[in-house]
Order: structure tokens, then sequence, then C-alpha cells
């Protein structure tokens, strides 16, 4: 990350001080915004309803029961995608979800999906003549990527065919750690919790009726079986918000931060490279600016 005294400053993410919002009339207003949010994102497209992705977690289950406030059951589809056996308890339980909101949901096994992409595509692509054999993490690493792609495919495919928006699930701590994939669960026309810290994420689930057992379990992203996002991260969020909070909301330092909060420095170092090095997951693609041209530039009315 380089010296300690360097902060984090994302233009890509709106900013904001003060402690997380996990008060009752906070959560009100907060789940209030959300809620006309989705009403005035479907309105302005043009859409019928919206697509939800759901893994049994607490972010998808809460973008879900949302969903269905804003815009009533019958305009919100719920897919459950799994790919690994371990995923089959939380597909189950995304399915009891959805039929408790009323809303459609549609189940699609991607496991034979993902193993004819590695007979007709991985197995091509592997570099040189290295083979499968050898740097077995970053073939996991780069097969739970295309799960996560394989996955937003289904849901743009269900999106297009029904003349509907995608309504991304990750919340604000994801975003700035850059922890998705890159136009697999990354891409979304909108993003419900994608100001929310995973703390106030917790805090609205249970507000909303998001049942105990869900807001409890362990995060996974489901790239592969068994992942949990404290292995990946190399933290709990318990761990991560306040840090994030302070590096990027308050503009602290590294060194003052972890210092204040009592977190190991190399923790805190490492839960600041994962922000800095992921910014360009938050970033449109960019151009040359040949001309001035740039690719943030849009038609405005007259």
């Amino acid at each position: 990350m380089g010296a300690e005294r360097k902060t984090i400053v994302d233009a890509g993410i709106g900013r904001t001080t003060g402690t997380f919002i996990t008060d009752r009339p906070g959560l009100e207003r907060v789940r209030s915004r959300i809620v006309d949010d989705i009403r005035t994102t479907v309105e302005d497209a043009g859409a019928t309803g919206v697509v939800v992705a759901m893994s049994g977690g607490i972010d998808s289950t809460a973008t879900a029961e949302l969903a269905v406030e804003a815009l009533g059951s019958d305009r919100v589809l719920g897919l459950g995608l799994p790919c690994h056996k371990s995923e089959r308890v939380g597909v189950s339980e995304a399915r009891t979800i959805a039929e408790g909101l009323g809303i459609e949901f549609r189940e699609i096994q991607l496991r034979p999906v993902l193993e004819a992409f590695k007979e007709a595509a991985a197995i091509e692509l592997e570099p040189g003549d290295d083979g499968d054999d050898t740097r077995p993490d970053e073939r996991t690493h780069a097969l739970g990527n295309v799960i996560a792609r394989l996955r937003m495919c289904c849901a743009y495919y269900a999106a297009n065919r029904q003349r509907r928006i995608v309504l991304g699930t990750a919340n604000r701590s994801e975003l700035l750690l850059g922890y998705f994939t890159k136009y697999g669960d990354g891409a979304a026309d909108a993003y419900p919790l994608g100001d929310l810290y995973k703390t106030e994420v917790r805090a609205l689930a249970k507000r909303i009726g998001v049942p105990r057992r869900i807001v409890s379990k362990e995060p996974s992203a489901g790239f592969w079986a068994g992942q949990t996002d404290a292995d990946e991260l190399g933290a709990t969020y318990d761990v991560i918000d306040p840090l994030l909070q302070r590096l990027v909301d308050e503009d602290e330092s590294i060194e003052d931060a972890a210092a204040t909060l009592e977190i190991d420095r190399e923790t805190a170092r490492s839960i600041a490279w994962l922000c800095a090095e992921t910014e360009h997951k938050r970033s449109m693609p960019s151009t040359p600016g040949i001309a001035d041209r740039g690719a943030e530039q849009s038609l405005t009315s007259q």
C-alpha cells in the first residue's frame, strides 16, 4: 500500500462520516430511500420488473425483500444458480424465501455449463505448457470468476427476455474491497445495498424481517466449495467495516486507524491494499481520451 500515512479516497463511491446506521429511525429512512430508488429505477428504465440472483444469504434476501416492497411480488424474479453441491442448502433456503415473498423462482444448475466451458474453452486457454496441475490456486480463482459470470449471464438473459433490470446484491464493504467478480456478480443495473456497510446490512435485514438464521449465516460469495468471505479477505466484517469507515469516509491514515481500532497493522495494510488495488473494478474502462472524447460523456437534453 505504501507509506502508512497514505489515506484512501475513492471518487467512485459517495463519502459519509459518523457512526454506522443501525438505529431504528435511521434504518427506516434507509429502507424508504432504497424502496423509492428501486421503484424509480425501474420506472425510468421502462422495465416490467427486476431479477435478483438469490443465494440464500443475507444480501440477496434483503435485496429481494426490498424489491417486493417497492414493486410487488409479481414484478420480482428470483434465480437460484448453484454450481457446487455445497450450495444446495443455500438454494433451498432461497426457494423458501421466494415462496414466502410470493415471487417467481427459477433454479438453474450451472455445473454442466461449467464442465462444458472447462472442456471446450478452459483447457485451450491454459498458459503455455503449464497444464492443469500447475498454479492450482490461480486456476481455482479463475474458474470461480467463470461461475460468477455464468450466473450473471443467466440473470441478464432473464432480464432481456422479460424486459426487467438486474438488481445487484453487493454492499459497500464488498464494493470498496473489490470483493466481486468484474462483469460477474459486479454486473448489475443497480445496487440497492451499495451504500451500506455489511454491518448496516445486518441491522437493516433484522429490521425488515429477514430470518435470523440467514442474518447469522457465515458470509460466502460461493466461488467454490467451502469458501468464506473471512478466509478470502483475511478478517471478519466486524474488523473490516470500522477500518474502511475510518480510511475512506473519515480520511484517516492506516497507522492512525489501526491504532484507534487496535487492529494489527499488517491486517490494516492488507485491507487498505485491497481497496486501493481494486479501484479499477469500480470504474468504467478507460479510453485514450482522444479529442477529449471521454467515455463518461453523454448526450444531454437541449
